[in-house]
């Protein structure tokens, strides 16, 4: 296991202002959060900067400004590979009251 590995899951619903981290972890918990976003379907998208720069942030807290077009390509990332497979696209949740 490698005790460097970080993972970070974010959520975007759109009434959020900004994705915000739902998950993160190094080590053992970076290895449970990829074989969770794997068995899920998730796309994962590695990027050892941006994880770093995640990884400070607590869960529910959202993305800052400064990271704002790193995330955008990221998601547009997760688009094309979701469209790849041939479904419709990003699975943005939105929320219902």
């Amino acid at each position: 296991m490698d005790e460097k590995k970080k993972a970070i899951a974010l959520q975007y619903e759109t009434d959020d202002p900004a994705p915000k981290v739902l998950a993160t972890g190094k080590g053992y918990l970076a290895e449970r959060i990829t074989e969770a976003a794997k068995e899920a379907k998730v796309p994962i998208h590695k990027d050892p900067k941006l994880a770093n720069s995640l990884s400070v942030l607590d869960i529910g807290e959202y993305i800052p400004p400064e990271l704002y077009a790193i995330v955008a390509e990221v998601l547009v990332f997760v688009d094309s590979m979701e469209r790849a497979k041939g479904k419709s696209g990003l699975r943005l949740k939105e929320k219902h009251e």
